[in-house]
């Protein structure tokens, strides 16, 4: 008994989970675990880690060099002894030798070691906003597919009732056959419209979880509200906002990078000084001995001739990174005055269509109904005012797709968001 009752209270259990509603995720939540989970920004933090902890040690000095050996020792052994020959002769010598850098040479290399890192900085937010846009895109078509399956849903309904009142009218031949075919070829239409419309959703499902690195069959709900924002960027001067996108800002990033490495090939046209220490074990009676001298590394038009040509390089990269700065801003002003332009049409045909043809059409289509069920009118017109209805509501959530599309890509030139 007690076997049975824990079996039963199992299957309620997995039925209470078969049948919970399925997590419902907004934009915001999406593009969140976007940001906190996806393995090419976590790829960025590792590279950008790694060369974080490469510049801690950018002001290190080369290794110290130890020396030893035997010094001015003569090749006889006998005469290392002092004896009656003489006090000795020979030495054993233990000397150490350090390069002491140039300051100016220390402080670029760590200058340079650290700004390594916010050229992938930049990066990452160049690639988290592309990943941004790519959300939001499929996020809002699939919000425009769910309204779409909804026109649908409802216009089966209707067709339905139009079928059973014609299988009805039909025994006392008050509609044509021919109407009732279209009705039932038009409701086939739907239902296999329906199963392409959901084949769609599931494919942005798929394409969101992987984008949130996430099982690709967890199952979650969108939120269906949306914003159509106000652009207007005829008259607004957008060198700021192209100026504080990130594929600029890593650009300019670059450049001080190259003018650090000019920096470290300046310094190494500067002398190095070094000091070396020497002292002599020496052998008999002889007294000990030591040996300590200062180096100095003279830099000669010989030794200095790839230093000038790297640094030549680094200004010629540098002025090619100034055309590509200007190249990017001109192309992303065009590319955002034509997207503004379109925006604003679109925004104007949808409110149109809202406004005014699809009222005008559903007034049409309430009036053919309204004569065929009162036999003044005959349902072929009430089927056609139906379609000329049905596609007007698609034509226009497309529209309402094109917005929404056209404004992701003006956010993404704009990039308003950042991390």
């Amino acid at each position: 008994m007690l076997k049975n009752k824990f079996y039963i209270a199992l299957s309620c259990l997995i039925l209470s989970f078969a049948n919970s509603k399925a997590q419902t995720l907004t934009l915001d939540n999406v593009l969140s675990t976007i940001r906190t989970n996806n393995p090419q920004l976590k790829m960025y933090d590792a590279d950008i880690q790694s060369m974080d902890a490469s510049a801690k040690g950018a002001r290190s000095w080369m290794a110290p060099q130890v020396e030893t050996g035997f010094f001015m020792t003569p090749y006889n052994a006998n005469l290392w002894k002092a004896n009656e020959m003489g006090p000795g002769m020979g030495n054993y010598m233990l000397g150490v030798t350090q390069m002491i850098p140039n300051a100016s040479k220390l402080n670029a290399n760590e200058n340079l070691m650290k700004a390594m890192s916010l050229v992938e900085s930049e990066n990452k937010n160049f690639t988290l906003n592309q990943l941004n846009a790519l959300a939001k895109t499929y996020y809002f078509e699939w919000i425009i597919i769910n309204k779409k399956i909804k026109i649908a849903q409802d216009n089966l309904q209707l067709l339905n009732y139009m079928i059973k009142s014609m299988e009805i009218r039909y025994q006392y031949n008050m509609d044509k056959l021919s109407s009732y075919y279209k009705a039932k070829s038009q409701y086939a239409t739907l239902q296999s419209m329906i199963v392409m419309l959901e084949n769609d959703v599931s494919q942005r499902k798929y394409m969101l979880n992987t984008l949130m690195a996430r099982d690709k069959n967890e199952d979650f709900e969108i939120d269906s509200n949306y914003e159509i924002k106000d652009f207007n960027l005829f008259e607004t001067d957008l060198s700021s906002y192209i100026n504080n996108r990130s594929d600029i800002k890593a650009i300019d990033k670059t450049k001080e990078i190259n003018n650090f490495k000019i920096e470290v090939e300046k310094a190494g046209t500067r002398p190095e000084f070094g000091v070396k220490y020497d002292h002599m074990f020496a052998f008999g009676n002889q007294p000990q001995q030591f040996s300590l001298m200062g180096m100095v590394t003279i830099p000669m038009a010989w030794s200095t001739k790839m230093n000038k040509a790297n640094m030549e390089s680094y200004r010629i990269k540098n002025e090619s990174l100034d055309w590509q700065k200007q190249m990017i801003a001109t192309e992303a002003s065009g590319m955002i005055k034509g997207m503004n332009t379109e925006f604003l049409n679109l925004k104007k045909q949808y409110q149109i269509t809202q406004e005014n043809i699809i009222p005008a059409l559903k007034r049409n289509y309430d009036t053919a109904i309204l004569a065929w069920q009162n036999n003044t009118g005959d349902l072929f017109v009430a089927l056609e005012a139906w379609e000329a209805m049905n596609m007007t509501q698609i034509d226009a959530l497309d529209k309402l797709k094109s917005i929404l599309t056209t404004q992701v890509q003006i956010e993404k030139q704009l990039e308003t968001e950042k991390l």
